[in-house]
């Protein structure tokens, strides 16, 4: 993340919204912006999940629910826990007949987060 950070836009739809404990940031220059904002950090995944996302939930649209927890350390702070969730869709690709896939919601929560 911290390496490559201001191409984490590249990942998400031109609509994405982001919800950070609680807090919206929506659209590729928005999110930009939001990632360029964070101390460098360190992050280390315990688990990792995915399924399809029926598409009568979808109106048709392929679909990926991907939930991820683990630990962060941003610089300065103590070591956290955080949960993530990430619904990822398929968009056609203009040069292969493979699907791009694009994070269009991410939610990210530290559990013991209070406002």
């Amino acid at each position: 993340m911290d390496k490559k950070r201001r191409n984490l836009i590249r990942l998400y739809l031109d609509k994405a919204t982001l919800v950070w404990n609680g807090n919206a940031v929506s659209g590729q220059s928005a999110l930009g912006d939001f990632f360029q904002s964070l101390p460098s950090s360190e992050f280390s995944v315990q688990t990792l999940d995915s399924q399809p996302v029926h598409e009568q939930a979808t109106q048709g649209q392929t679909t990926l629910l991907v939930v991820t927890a683990g630990q962060v350390k941003f610089d300065g702070q103590k070591q956290r826990y955080f949960n993530q969730n990430f619904l990822l869709a398929a968009q056609a690709s203009p040069t292969s007949d493979q699907p791009v896939w694009k994070i269009a919601s991410d939610c990210f929560r530290f559990p013991d987060w209070s406002s």
